[in-house]
Parts: C-alpha cells; sequence; structure tokens
C-alpha cells in the first residue's frame, strides 16, 4: 500500500484543484451568450461533477490534511462564503455552498488511514483523470472557436488559456500520484515560473476588467503585471535556481491587493466586471502559491 503521503497529498490537491475547476466550470457558463446553449450545459456539466468531486473531497478530508493547507486560505477565505451567495445572485448560476460550510469546518492531522480510505482516494483520483481529460477537451474547443472567431464569449482568450494550463497541471500532478504514490519534489524553479506566470496573467486581467474610472487600481494592477513579468523573465533565465524570496515577497502584497479587491467588490465599492467568487478564486490562488513558497 502506498505511504499515507498518497491519501494527503490527493485530497489537499482535489480541495485546492476541484474547487478551481468548477468555478473555470462556471466562469465559463457565464460567460457564453445565448448563441451558445450547448456550450454552455457543457460547462453546467462540468461544474456539476467537480462540485460533487469537492464534496467528496472534503468528506474525507477531516482530520486528514496538514495544518498549513487548511490555515494557508486555498480551500476557502473568509470572502468565500459571501462571494458564492453574492455570484449565484447576480448570474442566476445554482452554487452550493453547503460545501463550503463543511470546508469552514474541517479540522487536521488527527485520524488514522486505512486501506478503505486507500480505495476511495484511488477511485476518486481516477474519477479526476476522467473529469479532467473531458474539461481540457472543453476548454480547448472554446479556444479554437474563440481564436478562429467563431464564437464570442465574454472571457478572453488569454483567460481560457490559463484556465487550460491549470488544468493541465492538475491532471499532470494527479497523474503523478497514480504513477509514483506522491507528487513528490518538484523543481521549485519550474513551481515559480509556472505560478509567477498565473500571477502576472491575474494582473492583467485585473487590470482589463476594472472599470475605465478606477484609475489608481488599474495602475496598481499594471504594476503588479509589470513585476511578475520582470520576476518570470528572470525565472525562465535562471540556471536551475529558485528565486523564492523575491517571488514571496511580491506574492504577499498581491495577496493583500486582491484581499482588499474581493472586500471592495463585495461591499460593491468597486466598479469593474469581476465577479465577487472571481476575486475570491484569484485571492486563492495567491494563497496557494505563497504556502508552496513558504513550505
Amino acid at each position: 500500500m502506498p505511504t499515507d503521503n498518497y491519501i494527503a497529498e490527493s485530497l489537499e490537491l482535489h480541495l485546492f484543484f476541484g474547487r478551481i475547476m468548477k468555478e473555470h466550470s462556471f466562469f465559463l457558463k457565464a460567460g457564453f451568450t445565448p448563441a451558445n446553449p450547448h456550450f454552455a450545459a457543457k460547462a453546467e456539466y462540468y461544474k456539476n461533477e467537480f462540485e460533487r468531486l469537492l464534496s467528496q473531497a472534503v468528506s474525507l478530508s477531516d482530520g486528514i490534511i496538514s495544518e498549513k493547507v487548511l490555515d494557508s486560505g486555498e480551500i476557502v477565505t473568509e470572502f468565500t462564503r459571501i462571494a458564492e451567495r453574492q455570484t449565484e445572485r447576480l448570474t442566476g448560476i445554482r452554487i452550493d455552498s453547503g460545501i463550503t460550510d463543511r470546508e469552514l469546518r474541517l479540522s487536521c492531522c488527527n485520524t488514522g488511514r486505512n486501506t478503505e480510505m486507500y480505495l476511495r482516494v484511488k477511485n476518486m483520483n481516477r474519477k479526476a483523470l476522467r473529469l479532467l481529460d473531458g474539461l481540457i477537451m472543453l476548454k480547448e474547443e472554446i479556444l479554437d472557436k474563440v481564436l478562429s472567431c467563431r464564437m464570442f464569449t465574454m472571457n478572453y482568450p488569454l483567460l481560457i488559456e490559463h484556465i487550460l494550463r491549470e488544468a493541465k497541471l492538475y491532471r499532470k500532478y494527479v497523474r503523478m500520484l497514480e504513477e509514483n504514490g506522491t507528487i513528490g519534489i518538484q523543481s521549485m524553479k519550474e513551481t515559480e515560473c509556472f505560478w509567477n506566470r498565473i500571477m502576472m496573467e491575474h494582473a492583467l486581467f485585473i487590470r482589463g476588467l476594472l472599470d475605465p474610472t478606477e484609475t489608481e487600481l488599474i495602475k496598481s494592477a499594471n504594476a503588479f503585471a509589470e513585476d511578475y513579468a520582470a520576476l518570470l523573465q528572470s525565472c525562465n533565465n535562471a540556471q536551475n535556481k529558485a528565486l523564492t524570496v523575491d517571488s514571496r515577497a511580491e506574492t504577499l502584497k498581491f495577496r493583500d491587493f486582491k484581499a482588499a479587491g474581493t472586500q471592495g467588490i463585495e461591499s460593491c465599492k468597486i466598479r469593474s466586471l469581476i465577479l465577487p467568487l472571481l476575486a475570491d478564486h484569484v485571492l486563492r490562488e495567491a494563497n496557494h502559491f505563497i504556502r508552496i513558497l513558504e513550505s
């Protein structure tokens, strides 16, 4: 039987990325026009399936996941519950916020593992791989249609490429768990380059989705985009050397900017095209990156 790491790493992975995938599907659906009801239905399908996967992960995770993950703010934040409620009201798209309530009650590291738990997690990993194969194909099809001007969506082409990269990373990690029993030690350089790019694109999206009157916030978002572009270039040029200190310092600042933005959007004090759940979504990804950098 694989080590306990297999169970804990699998569950921690699904708690973070399972929620990210269900929200990707949500944002895809919210961005379609009446011209594409078939694609909206597909996005709804994957939203529901990843919601079920996340719910199952929550059911298995109590007492298993590490304190660092539980306290990182990558699973849920103080803003997640209200962000879901507001976003459901604004879009008319259903969100199972009961999952969030259950996540807020999770505890860490006090339960033993057993064969039954291993088999349930293994089945969940196999299900995740099947769902990810399908969602990746859907995202690729949407991107192809958007880039060839055969589809209009409110989501930037870069955003579709962005969420496609994240889905492929999730699939890569699940495959590693199934092949090796652990995600193992990743190149910190590779990890930093990936997440610095993700953070840079978040800054670009925020800049582009803010109302033109929000000049100071636009300047701040643009500055973060430039800072991360420089970090990404340095990371790519480094010879197997991580830039953890610089990435951590920048991401802590960006995390605070995102947290203030999420609060401002939820309280209707910021003019933008940013759904409250999207603001919380990118905040959780910053928290995830910070936890990796501090591990």
